[in-house]
C-alpha cells in the first residue's frame, strides 16, 4: 500500500461481526472512511469466525490508497484459549472479541473498536489521537445507566460501578499496552469462570475490570440513540443504534434517515431495504418484550442476595490478607511448611511433547525476546510506581565471581520476587551465560495473556505432574547447568506472602546441584516496611537481596549425604542472615523440629 507520506501513526479500527450483521459493519465502515483525512493512513480489520471470502472480497474491495481493509478469522486465537472459556458458543459471541485485540495485535499501542451498528460523522483519527495518560481506555458514558434508574441501580448494586461512570463498550479507544500490562484478558477470563453477568454481558466485565482506569470522552463520541440528546445531532461525532433501535429493522427510527444516507452509497443498501420492508410486526412486538425483558432481568440481578457484589464482599471477608497472615500462622504452628496458603489456579498435567524446555528455533527466540521487552516494561512500571523497591543489593560480588553454572536458591514470598534475583543476575554482567527460572505447573498451562506469555517464554522451566515431563525437566535443567548457565529454585518448595523466616528446605534444588557438579549460590531477601501504603491495606516492603559466596558440593561425600550437606549449608546460610538482619533468633511455633531445619 503507498501511503501518504506523513510521520503520524497508522490509525488501526476494529470492527467485530458474523456475515449476517456484516451489512451494517459495511455501512460503519463507508461513514469512517468518508470522513477520514487525505494525509493519514488507516487500517480496518474485520473480527470474525464465519465470514465466506466472497464476501470478504465484496467488502475488501472498498479499499482506497490510504485506507486498508483486511478480515482477521479469530478461530485459530480462540481455539487456543477455549480450555480457559466456560462459553461452549464462544466463535459466535462476536461482542467478547474486542477483548483479544490488544493481545492478538502486541505490535499496537492503542487502537479504536467500534460497533457495527454505529455511523461515524468525524475523522476517526482525531479520536485515536486522544493522549489517553496511562488510563486503560477512554469511552463514553452508557445512557441507560445514566437515564434509567433500574439500569443505574443494577451497575452500582451488583458491579459496584457508580451509574455515572459506567462506560458504553460500542466505542472504544483502547490503550493497548496498559491492556497488556495490566492482565485484563486474564482477568477477563476469570470472572468469566466466576459469574455470568447476563445485562450486558461484556460491557459488564469490561466496566467492572476497568473500573478507575476509563478516560471519559466528550458523548459525542458515542452519541446513544436513546432518551435525551442534549445536543444537535449534527454535531454528533458517532450515532450508535443501541438495542431495538434499528434504522434497517423500524422506517421511523430516530435518526434513521442518517444510516440510510451513508447506506445509499454503498453495494449492500438493497439488502438492508429488503431487511427493513421485510420486517414484521411479529418481530416488533418482540423487540417490544425483549426490551422489557432486559430491564425486568437488571432488577432481579440488582435484588438477587447471590449477585457479584454480594458474593465479592463475603469472599473479601474470607481472603483478604489478615486471613491470610493467620493461616500462614496456623501453617507454621502445624508444621506445614512446603505447602501454599494461597489457592494455586486449577492446572492441567504439563505433558513431554507440550515442552521444548531449550525452546529452540527462530520463532521461539522472538517470542523469547518480546517475552523479556515486556517483562522490562512491566517491572519499569511497577518500580517507578514504587509497588517493588529494591533497597539494595549486598554481596553482588559472589555473583559475579562464579564462573561456573550454578543452581541459585531464594526465599520464596512474593509472586513477584523472581523479578529481584533477576535484577541481582542483571547486576553481576554475566554476559552469554543465561538465567533460568523453575515454576509451577499451573502458572506454565493455566494463563492465558500477558502474564501466560511470560511465563512461557521468559526462560522458565516449568515443573509437571507427569513423570515423563519431569525426567525431560531434569535433564534440561542438568544441561543448562552444565553449560554455565544460572537455574533459579525455590527450594521452600511453598510461597508464603511477606513471611520473612526461611522455612525448612527440600532436596530437589541440592540434588540438581550435586548431580550436576555445580555450586549453589544462595539468594536471601531480607524485608522491611516503606511509607507507601499498598493497595491491600499494607506497607510496600523494601527488599535488600543478599548473596552469600557460592556452596561447592563435597565430592568426599556419598551422594545423599552431598545433597543433605548442601541443603544444611545453604540453610545455615539463610539462617545467619534473617538473625542478624532482624536481630532476632530463628524460630518456629511448632513444637517439632522441621524437617530439614538444622
Amino acid at each position: 500500500m503507498n501511503l501518504p507520506a506523513t510521520d503520524k501513526p497508522t490509525v488501526p479500527i476494529f470492527l467485530a461481526c458474523d456475515a449476517r450483521f456484516l451489512r451494517y459493519g459495511v455501512v460503519t465502515l463507508a461513514s469512517m472512511m468518508e470522513h477520514a483525512a487525505e494525509d493519514r493512513s488507516y487500517a480496518a480489520y474485520f473480527l470474525h469466525a464465519d465470514i465466506p471470502a466472497d464476501l470478504q472480497a465484496e467488502v475488501t474491495a472498498m479499499a482506497r490508497e490510504n485506507f486498508s481493509i483486511a478480515f482477521e478469522d479469530v478461530t485459530d486465537y480462540l481455539d487456543s484459549i477455549a480450555d480457559k472459556l466456560p462459553l461452549r458458543d464462544y466463535y459466535s459471541k462476536t461482542t467478547y472479541y474486542r477483548l483479544f485485540i490488544a493481545e492478538m495485535h502486541p505490535e499496537f499501542s492503542k487502537a479504536i473498536y467500534i460497533d457495527c451498528d454505529t455511523v461515524v460523522q468525524a475523522d476517526p483519527a482525531e479520536l485515536y489521537d486522544t493522549d489517553l495518560a496511562g488510563a486503560w481506555l477512554a469511552a463514553c458514558h452508557e445512557q441507560a445507566m445514566v437515564q434509567v434508574d433500574e439500569y443505574g441501580d443494577y451497575v452500582e448494586r451488583v458491579l459496584g460501578v457508580s451509574r455515572h461512570n459506567f462506560f458504553n463498550a460500542g466505542v472504544l479507544l483502547l490503550n493497548c499496552e496498559e491492556l497488556r500490562m495490566h492482565f485484563v484478558l486474564d482477568k477477563f477470563i476469570h470472572f468469566l469462570n466466576v459469574y455470568d453477568f447476563v445485562v450486558t454481558q461484556d460491557e459488564d466485565y469490561l466496566n467492572l475490570i476497568c473500573k478507575d482506569h476509563v478516560l471519559f470522552l466528550d458523548q459525542r463520541w458515542n452519541t446513544e440513540v436513546f432518551g435525551e440528546i442534549p445536543y444537535p445531532i449534527e454535531e454528533a461525532k458517532v450515532i450508535h443504534y443501541i438495542m431495538v433501535s434499528k434504522p434497517w429493522h423500524y422506517k421511523d427510527c430516530r435518526f434513521g434517515e442518517i444510516f440510510h444516507a451513508y447506506a445509499k452509497k454503498t453495494k449492500v443498501y438493497p439488502l438492508i431495504l429488503e431487511e427493513l420492508e421485510g420486517y414484521t410486526d411479529e418481530q416488533k412486538a418482540r423487540d417490544a418484550e425483549s426490551v422489557k425483558n432486559l430491564l425486568a432481568l437488571a432488577v432481579r440481578e440488582t435484588n438477587n442476595e447471590n449477585n457479584y457484589l454480594n458474593l465479592l464482599n463475603r469472599e473479601k471477608r474470607a481472603t483478604d490478607r489478615v486471613e491470610i497472615l493467620k493461616r500462614i500462622e496456623d501453617y507454621e504452628r502445624e508444621g506445614r511448611f512446603d505447602e501454599d496458603v494461597e489457592n494455586d489456579p486449577p492446572t492441567k498435567p504439563l505433558l513431554p511433547d507440550d515442552i521444548d524446555y531449550f525452546h529452540r528455533g527462530a520463532a521461539e527466540a522472538l517470542k523469547r525476546k518480546v517475552a523479556f521487552s515486556m517483562a522490562r516494561n512491566f517491572l519499569n512500571r511497577m518500580i517507578a510506581e514504587k509497588k517493588f523497591i529494591i533497597k539494595e543489593i549486598v554481596g553482588i560480588e559472589h555473583f559475579k565471581a562464579l564462573g561456573t553454572g550454578a543452581v541459585i536458591t531464594c526465599n520464596h514470598f512474593n509472586a513477584l520476587d523472581s523479578f529481584a534475583i533477576q535484577m541481582a543476575y542483571e547486576a553481576a554482567e554475566q554476559k552469554n551465560r543465561s538465567f533460568f527460572r523453575v515454576i509451577r505447573e499451573g502458572n506454565y498451562t493455566s494463563f492465558p495473556g500477558f502474564y501466560g506469555f511470560l511465563m512461557r517464554h521468559c526462560n522458565t522451566l516449568p515443573l509437571s505432574s507427569n513423570h515423563r515431563t519431569m525426567h525431560k525437566f531434569t535433564e534440561a535443567a542438568e544441561t543448562l547447568l552444565r553449560e554455565g548457565h544460572f537455574v533459579l529454585v525455590y527450594p521452600e518448595q511453598s510461597m508464603w506472602w511477606n513471611y520473612r523466616k526461611p522455612k525448612p528446605l527440600k532436596d530437589g534444588a541440592f540434588l540438581l546441584a550435586a548431580k550436576s557438579g555445580v555450586p549453589v549460590l544462595p539468594c536471601f531477601i531480607t524485608m522491611q516496611d516503606s511509607d507507601i501504603l499498598g493497595e491491600d491495606g499494607f506497607y510496600v516492603q523494601e527488599y535488600t537481596i543478599h548473596v552469600s559466596p557460592p556452596i561447592y558440593p563435597d565430592a568426599a561425600l556419598e551422594y545423599r549425604d552431598r545433597i543433605a550437606d548442601l541443603r544444611d549449608r545453604n540453610y545455615d546460610v539463610w539462617r545467619e542472615i534473617y538473625e542478624r538482619v532482624y536481630q532476632l533468633p530463628l524460630t518456629y511455633l511448632t513444637e517439632q523440629k522441621p524437617t530439614g531445619a538444622v
